[in-house]
This record gives C-alpha cells, structure tokens and sequence, in this order.
C-alpha cells in the first residue's frame, strides 16, 4: 500500500454519556463525521483518553449507547486504518472489550512511538507532572484489582448509575481541568514533558485531558500538543510529511 499521502490524527475528551445521552447525541454524531471524514487518508488514528465519560466493563455487560461511535470505529479499523485507546481519567475501567470485539490495543500509560520519521509521547495526561494529589491518590484507588472487583459485585444499573454521576460531580475523580492557560510554569503537562526531555529527547508530546488545544514550544526541537476537546472546540491533530498541527473541525 502507498502510504505517501497518508495521515496520522489524534483526538481526545469527546466524554460521550455527558451530561446525559440527550446532551451527549449531537456531540457523538459530530465526531462519527469526522471519523468519515477521515476514512480515506488515515492510516493510524490515536485516541488518547475519556472517549467515554464513564466506562465500566462487568464480565458480561457493557455500557448502553454509543452504538454510532463504536460501529465507525470498527468500520474503520476493518477498512485498514490502525487505531490506539488511550485510557483516560473517565474511561480508565475499560478492560478487553475494545481489543476483543474491535482489535484496537488499550495502553495505560504514556507509550513512545515513532511516526512519520519523529519520534512522539503519547497519552492521555492525567496524573502527570506536579500537584494535583488528591487525584492522584483516588487513582491509585480506583485501579486496585481488589477495588474495581468490589465495585462489579454491584449490579450494572447501580454501578453505571453511580459511576456517571461521580464522573459528573466528583472533581477529586475528574482531575483538575482548566480551560484557561496557566502560564508556563503552571501548566503540569509542560512540567512533565519538561522532566522527560531531561532524559530523552522527543519531537512531540501529545496528550489530551486538558481540554484547551494548543502547541507548546518546548524548545527548537520540541513541541507540546494538547489536542483539545470535542464538547467545546471539536479539535484534533494531523500529523502530516512530519509535521503536525492542530485543527478545529467543521460539521
């Protein structure tokens, strides 16, 4: 196959379930057209965390919804388009449904990869860098084995139930999001990739999580990319002949 004019995009926090499905519908055909739009040129698509806005697989049961999303993507991934799951601080309960029904690899933490001759970071940011503790604490909590199995003896109808409203209303389970930028030394993102490169160089960091899409000169070589959201800015990145940018889509 030619990959010459082949693409490679990322996107992020499109928090499908938020506030509620009738809320959450618009939204969800949006990103299904831009997932058509894409079809043709993309060779891998990255997803880097909170597809969902509450995810929680039991052994036998799955969140109700998100039909239009989850069929593109495996229509996607059928025609040959590689495509990664980032979990993020909303969907990080997601266990094997993804990689057994659509042959899409869930990572969990941040992964390298080299794209297009650069070399990238990509994840989906939450927990990372300085501050933000108390998340950090409830994360290490909520992805204790013994923890997630006390939480699938409850029944799906109380545990989605309770699951959503705590990822509408818990900040403390949420992170902390601002969509404003802090500045260059309160941005923990730019903190952290900062630390990395003090060990290893890479062209790009990419995250999501943040909700503000934006390029970050982090030197003359290296950039920070927020790839934005798809509640208020419906953005992504597009990595094309080794460069890559930030673009709002159009419905």
């Amino acid at each position: 196959m030619d990959l010459s004019n082949k693409k490679i995009y990322f996107a992020s926090d499109q928090h499908f379930g938020a506030k509620s499905s009738a809320e959450s519908l618009p939204r969800e055909k949006v990103f299904v057209s831009w997932l058509n739009t894409i079809k043709n040129d993309a060779e891998v698509l990255f997803l880097l965390g909170d597809l969902f806005d509450f995810w929680f697989e039991y052994k036998q049961v799955v969140p109700k919804g998100f039909v239009r999303v989850l069929g593109k993507l495996a229509e996607l991934k059928d025609a040959g388009v590689e495509i990664h799951f980032f979990v993020g601080n909303h969907d990080l309960w997601m266990h094997d449904y993804f990689e057994k029904e659509l042959n899409i690899p869930v990572h969990r933490e941040p992964k390298a990869f080299t794209l297009q001759g650069k070399t990238f970071l990509l994840g989906h940011g939450d927990g990372l860098g300085p501050g933000d503790y108390g998340y950090k604490f409830i994360k290490k909590i909520f992805t204790n084995p013994f923890c997630k199995w006390l939480f699938a003896r409850l029944h799906p109808n109380l545990g989605m139930s309770l699951g959503f409203y705590l990822s509408r209303e818990n900040k403390s389970i949420s992170g902390a999001e601002d969509v404003h930028f802090l500045g260059e030394h309160k941005e923990f993102l730019i903190l952290y990739c900062k630390q990395v490169l003090a060990e290893k160089h890479y062209d790009y960091f990419v995250f999501g999580h943040r909700h503000l899409p934006m390029i970050f000169d982090l030197s003359q070589q290296s950039k920070y990319v927020n790839t934005g959201d798809w509640i208020t800015y419906n953005t992504y990145g597009v990595l094309d002949q080794g460069i890559l940018k930030v673009e709002e889509f159009l419905p």
